[in-house]
């Protein structure tokens, strides 16, 4: 596993644990930071045993946003991964899950603050729990800046546009239940219990096929863009082949046995 001084990894059977790690400064994306998370996101992918992800932050926080002197290089801290960046200009955004999608679900864990470059990272997860105190918003437009890591284009796509032109366009702070109306988050949950509910989540994915698990997932994004008749050829072409597989054969005999499955990826 990797990791790095603002990014922690941890396995929690099936699940690789995320953790943005720099308390201090509310979880601000830093340049080790954001090579951490690339390399989780590559890691969960290319290890089939992972089955799910959980990100989550530090010290009552999720995400505060971008840390832009930090990210210019303006102080000596994480210049040891500078040539990263350097060797891939992407790797920010693919960090940040503009430019990648891991094959596995993630499922977000948040507490405390969930702001600007937070709350744009939040739109690129699957599964989003918030305990009752987070508080979530894109606040660029009152600094003169704009949520260039996806937000005009995701947000509207998530939630109501009404709701996500109000989001972008006023700047303002939402609570987590407030969150929870507009359709962007799922769960609320008691104060430091997120993580909890977020890895309980993650068992119930982990106990399915993977095979399945990925190809669902791979649909929905895949299709969420396309008419019904296109997006129902995509499906069958993309769900069709998983009915061949190993872990099918067992899901059905498992259900006949009453007994729960064992999957193997195959």
């Amino acid at each position: 596993m990797g990791g790095t001084e603002h990014l922690t990894v941890q396995r929690e059977g099936a699940t690789l644990v995320l953790t943005l790690n720099r308390p201090e400064a509310k979880n601000a994306l830093s340049l080790p930071m954001l090579v951490g998370l690339y390399d989780g996101w590559v890691e969960a992918d290319e290890d089939d045993a992972i089955r799910s992800i959980v990100l989550t932050g530090a010290g009552g926080a999720f995400c505060a946003g971008m840390d832009l002197k930090a990210l210019a290089g303006k102080g000596m801290e994480g210049q040891q991964h500078r040539e990263r960046l350097t060797a891939d200009p992407d790797l920010h955004w693919k960090a940040m899950l503009r430019h990648h999608r891991p094959r596995k679900p993630v499922i977000a864990a948040v507490e405390g603050h969930c702001v600007a470059g937070g709350t744009e990272i939040l739109q690129g997860t699957d599964i989003r729990v918030a305990g009752e105190s987070a508080t979530f918003g894109l606040f660029e437009v009152r600094r003169g800046l704009f949520p260039i890591g996806g937000s005009t284009v995701r947000l509207q796509r998530q939630i109501p546009r009404t709701h996500a032109l109000e989001m972008l366009l006023t700047g303002r702070p939402y609570s987590a239940r407030e969150a929870a109306d507009i359709g962007l988050i799922g769960h609320v949950v008691p104060d430091g219990t997120a993580l909890e509910k977020a890895l309980g989540i993650a068992e119930q994915v982990n106990a399915c096929g993977p095979l399945a698990v990925e190809a669902v997932k791979a649909s929905v994004y895949e299709t969420a863009e396309m008419g019904e008749s296109e997006g129902l050829a995509a499906e069958l072409k993309r769900g069709w082949p998983v009915f061949d597989t190993a872990d099918a054969k067992e899901g059905a005999q498992a259900f006949a046995e009453r007994r729960p499955a064992v999957y193997r990826r195959q």
